[in-house]
């Protein structure tokens, strides 16, 4: 492998990496904080998409696709779990499991119902669609650059929300001790609005932008779901900054071993989280 190979190979783990982080970090969030296991993440992937694709036709800009169906995304988080998710937190993981997989199936019918299950593409915007020549035959697309960058934002967003706000300690007082934060007077259902819808979202742009390089299509939530899973277990459950770090090196597994060892590049990542649990148990940053 030469260089540019290497940088390109280099540059789309780190896309990837920070896509993920993107997913599962809104995982991480909504189990660490208000422990519920949600298996219905990916859908909010898979919906991000199908807005991107859907609003995309309508506005004939990607941008202003990807805000409106952001906000769209945080409100039918903020209505889900006012709904429904808020009933199961003194619930047992299996009654929760139990709810989110049936969200799956919902989710997937509604889908079908409003856009159909036919493959669709999402162009990548004019002003984007370029690519910055590496060699004479190799060249590296602009829009993955910029969707890292985007990535990158967010994840510093998220970090100065958690770490350098009020909401941020509020958040961190109700995950660590619920009863004593109610009894300080701060209104832990609101808090939990706010996680979740967050959650909702993130999960909804990294379908969105993640739209014009993936093909839209049924049941892509799916495949991204386990890969969160993997990054939230390896990164520490809870943990922000271990999702970051998990996920990043899930992106180098993964896209390096697809190009150097494609024989076993299908259990790569799940032998590196075997690899990290069996000397960490409780992932790289416990919370």
């Amino acid at each position: 492998m030469d260089f540019a190979n290497f940088l390109i190979q280099l540059l789309n783990s780190l896309q990837y990496g920070l896509l993920l982080f993107m997913l599962a970090a809104g995982l991480t969030l909504i189990f660490g904080i208000m422990g519920v296991v949600n298996l219905a993440h990916g859908s909010f992937y898979m919906l991000g998409a199908y807005m991107a694709w859907f609003f995309t036709a309508q506005f004939d800009s990607l941008l202003l696709a990807i805000v409106v169906g952001a906000v769209l995304a945080v409100a039918f988080g903020w209505l889900l779990e006012w709904t429904l998710f808020r009933f199961f937190y003194h619930r047992d993981h299996l009654d929760q499991v139990l709810l989110t997989f049936g969200l799956i199936y919902i989710f997937e019918e509604v889908r079908s119902l409003l856009w159909g299950d036919d493959v669709h593409a999402v162009q990548v915007p004019e002003a984007l669609n370029w690519s910055i020549p590496l060699t004479d035959t190799l060249s590296y697309p602009v829009y993955r650059l910029v969707m890292s960058g985007i990535c990158i934002v967010l994840a510093l967003g998220l970090y100065l929300l958690i770490s350098k706000t009020r909401l941020g300690m509020k958040i961190r007082a109700g995950a660590f001790n619920r009863e004593m934060t109610e009894s300080l007077g701060i209104n832990i259902r609101l808090i939990h609005g706010v996680v979740f819808a967050l959650g909702v979202g993130l999960a909804a742009v990294a379908g969105m932008i993640a739209a014009p390089i993936a093909s839209v299509y049924p049941g892509m939530g799916s495949s991204v779901l386990i890969m969160c899973f993997v990054v939230v277990v390896i990164g520490g459950i809870g943990s922000v900054r271990g999702a970051l770090v998990a996920a990043l090196l899930v992106g180098l597994v993964d896209t390096f071993g697809k190009v150097l060892l494609p024989q076993i590049a299908g259990m790569a990542v799940y032998m590196l989280m075997a690899a990290v649990l069996l000397y960490k148990p409780e992932g790289l940053f416990k919370q």
